[in-house]
C-alpha cells in the first residue's frame, strides 16, 4: 500500500491538489457537512423507529423525508473522500483509522440500502409489526452508533499513532 500511496501522490491530479493549500481544507469542510447530513438523517429515522419523534408520520413518510438527504450526503462523502485520498494518499491509505472507517462506511451504507428495500417491500408490516420489535430498535441504535464511529475514526486519521504498532503510518 505504501508504494501505491507514493505513486498516487506523484500523479498530476494529486500534485494539483497538493499545490493549492485551500483545496484539502475546503473539501474537508464539505465532507464534514455531508457527514452531518448522514448523521442527522440516520438520527431522525432512528428516533422515528424508537417512537421518540415523528409520531404523526409513518416510518415510510419519515424515510421518504430523510432518505434523499442520506443518499445525497453519501454521494458527497464519496466524492470528497476520493479527493482527500488523491490529495493526501499517504495520510489516508496508510492509516488504520481510515481502513476501519471504510469498513464501517460499507456496513452503514449496506444497512441503509437493505432498510430502504425492506421498507418498500413490507411497508404495511413495518408500522404494525416490525417497528415494535426490540431487534429492529436495537439495529436502529447500532446503525446510528456505526455512523458516530465513522466520525470518530475519521477524526483519528490525523492521529493514527494512537493505534501503536497496528498503524502502518508509523512504519513509513
Amino acid at each position: 500500500m505504501t508504494q501505491f500511496a507514493e505513486w498516487l501522490s506523484q500523479t498530476s491530479l494529486s500534485l494539483a491538489i497538493q499545490s493549492h493549500e485551500w483545496v484539502i481544507p475546503t473539501v474537508q469542510s464539505v465532507h464534514i457537512i455531508a457527514i452531518a447530513g448522514v448523521l442527522g438523517s440516520v438520527f431522525m429515522i432512528m428516533l422515528r423507529i424508537l417512537v421518540r419523534a415523528g409520531r404523526d408520520q409513518t416510518l415510510a413518510q419519515t424515510t421518504a423525508r430523510f432518505g434523499p438527504w442520506l443518499s445525497w450526503a453519501l454521494c458527497v462523502l464519496m466524492v470528497t473522500g476520493v479527493v482527500m485520498i488523491v490529495g493526501e494518499p499517504a495520510r489516508q491509505l496508510l492509516a488504520l483509522s481510515f481502513w476501519l472507517k471504510m469498513g464501517l462506511v460499507v456496513i452503514g451504507t449496506a444497512v441503509a440500502v437493505l432498510f430502504q428495500r425492506s421498507l418498500r417491500r413490507h411497508e404495511p408490516h413495518w408500522e404494525s409489526v416490525l417497528v415494535n420489535q426490540s431487534r429492529v430498535k436495537g439495529l436502529a441504535v447500532v446503525t446510528f452508533l456505526v455512523w458516530v464511529s465513522v466520525v470518530v475514526l475519521g477524526r483519528l486519521i490525523a492521529y493514527d499513532y494512537v493505534w501503536g504498532s497496528w498503524s502502518t503510518a508509523l512504519k513509513q
